[in-house]
């Protein structure tokens, strides 16, 4: 009981120390309880963009409030590396992300730049309270479109990874070129491989990813690093 009380009155007094200047700061400023990752605090701009009340966001859980505010999708990108951030603990780092944010069920998603860090942590040194500062991206910077276009090559690459490791390594050459818009004479001269070879990869390559298709072909390279 005393442990516990200890660490209570430790995250009242971190919420007293950044509610104190929060207000006065360019982004939204979350504090979480990483026991269970619920909302210990978050200051008053994010209250009001998400039109609900600190009392309110305190009661929902972690499932409840990121299934309602957050895209799983990104989610699956930047949640495993927060939490191997946490996981670390090492004094003075942050772990940054991108992430889409929707103010209510019925609005569009928009996108933010997230950078967290441990703020506080309890007698054994185990983190307790992390610290979120969140800033919205304007929906015509050049960051928005590049964000998307990542979310959409890491969405195409869990989805499609079981494919592309059936390709040998000579296939993801080819595949490479081939995204390029190399004809077979010249990957064959490049590879110094015969042609007849690179025709038969060629045709492997489309039966094992299941598509003849140079879009999808050059999605394959691109999420793959291939290009």
């Amino acid at each position: 009981m005393v442990n516990l009380e200890t660490n209570v009155d430790k995250i009242e007094k971190s919420i007293a120390e950044i509610s104190s200047v929060a207000d006065n700061l360019p982004g939204v400023v979350i504090l979480h309880d990483l026991r269970d990752w619920s909302i210990a605090w978050m200051s008053n701009r994010g209250l009001m963009e998400l039109n609900i009340s600190l009392d309110e966001i305190r009661r929902l859980s972690a499932e409840q409030y990121y299934g309602t505010y957050f895209n799983n999708d990104d989610a699956k990108d930047y949640v495993p590396k927060i939490l191997s951030f946490i996981a670390e603990n090492k004094e003075g780092d942050f772990c940054t992300c991108f992430q889409q944010v929707r103010f209510s069920v019925d609005s569009e998603w928009r996108w933010h730049f997230s950078s967290t860090k441990i703020f506080l942590k309890d007698d054994e040194g185990k983190p307790l309270i992390g610290i979120t500062m969140a800033f919205p991206i304007d929906t015509m910077h050049h960051m928005v479109a590049k964000a998307a276009r990542l979310l959409e090559e890491n969405n195409f690459l869990r989805k499609n990874h079981s494919r592309f490791a059936t390709l040998s390594e000579r296939e993801q050459e080819v595949l490479r070129l081939m995204a390029l818009g190399k004809s077979s004479a010249e990957t064959a001269e490049q590879l110094s491989i015969s042609q007849f070879t690179v025709d038969t990869h060629r045709r492997n390559i489309k039966i094992k990813l299941k598509t003849s298709s140079f879009y999808d072909l050059t999605q394959y390279a691109r999420a793959f690093d291939l290009i």
